[in-house]
């Protein structure tokens, strides 16, 4: 089984495509900006709760953050 590594430039083109800052987007995941960064950059893979937060702050599917397609529309999810 082949792993690829995660896609970090994909969270940080929505950032930026938003005009958001890395602080922003740290207070929404309730983590420090140099964390966030660390995650932009590759240093630190970024958790699966981190994951599930950014998909849902930005409106797009887990399979596209982590690189596994190209469409960003999610998919329809389950009412609670």
């Amino acid at each position: 089984m082949r792993i690829e590594p995660l896609r970090y430039e994909r969270i940080r083109n929505l950032r930026i495509d938003r005009d958001l800052t890395q602080q922003e987007i740290a207070e929404v995941l309730h983590i420090k900006q140099n964390t966030y960064s660390q995650y932009e950059t590759g240093t630190l893979n970024y958790p699966l709760e981190v994951v599930a937060a950014l998909a849902q702050f930005y409106g797009t599917s887990v399979d596209y953050l982590l690189g596994l397609t190209d469409e960003q529309r999610p998919y329809p999810r389950r009412k609670s």
